[in-house]
């Protein structure tokens, strides 16, 4: 099986290096190159690689920003001068950690490691985002042809729809490939609620709870939205209010 691969280092000869060590490797076909981390983000989403040479301390946005945004834990190798941040990126499910200089020795166990965990996840599984890690304060989404980074205090609700999240922010509708279920994970759970299975509202951007005819209930936003809350998410809110 031929593994897609994404280099994201701002030192060309880091990157040219890289492509290299990659060049014995006939199942690694390397996608993309990319000189910053907004551009990585970008990559990372449009492109789904397999396996991810993320540098660290990048312009633009750093490598673990990179992951926070794109909500990427599987098949990452982190390839940096710095030792600091190895702690972190062990917590985020990095395969490995390759300090430089590293030799073509090295980067060849990494990769093997790679292969390994790469082979034992089902073909169809959705990438898991691990609960523990660091609350979201910004995520990647299309902007036109491009994307923009959005902070979260800025969106009002999330809605569901099919295989992708809706954020909603200053009248504009925002577009990702991603469950909802995943998402809720990553956002503070005293700021961001799951009223229904296709919506999580910003207690932020609530303006109150209101009863219906039917004995339910449903968030009346300060944008005017009305969602649907159902019995397990009246009770979330209950909880936090």
């Amino acid at each position: 099986m031929t593994l897609r691969a994404l280099i994201a280092e701002d030192e060309p000869l880091a990157r040219r290096l890289l492509a290299e060590y990659l060049r014995p490797h006939a199942d690694i076909d390397l996608v993309a190159e990319a000189d910053n981390g907004l551009d990585a983000a970008r990559a990372i989403t449009e492109l789904k690689p397999d396996l991810v040479f993320l540098d660290i301390q990048m312009p633009k946005l750093t490598g673990l920003e990179v992951l926070e945004l794109t909500g990427r834990r599987d098949g990452v190798i982190f390839t940096t001068a710095y030792d600091q941040h190895a702690m972190r990126a062990f917590e985020l499910n990095a395969v490995d950690y390759l300090l430089k200089p590293f030799s073509q020795a090295r980067f060849d166990a990494a990769l093997e490691r790679a292969r390994r965990l790469l082979g034992q996840a089902e073909p169809g599984l959705e990438r898991l985002v691990a609960p523990a890690g660091p609350r979201l304060s910004r995520v990647l989404v299309r902007d036109g042809d491009g994307m923009q980074v959005l902070p979260v205090d800025d969106i009002a609700y999330i809605e569901a729809q099919a295989d992708q999240v809706a954020f909603h922010a200053h009248g504009r509708e925002h577009l990702k490939s991603q469950r909802i279920s995943e998402l809720e994970t990553q956002l503070d759970p005293a700021r961001f609620v799951r009223v229904h299975r296709s919506f999580i509202i910003n207690l932020a951007a609530l303006q109150g709870l209101e009863r219906t005819d039917s004995d339910a209930h449903v968030a009346r936003m300060k944008n005017g939205k009305r969602i649907p809350v159902s019995r397990s998410g009246y009770d979330r809110l209950r909880a936090v209010l």
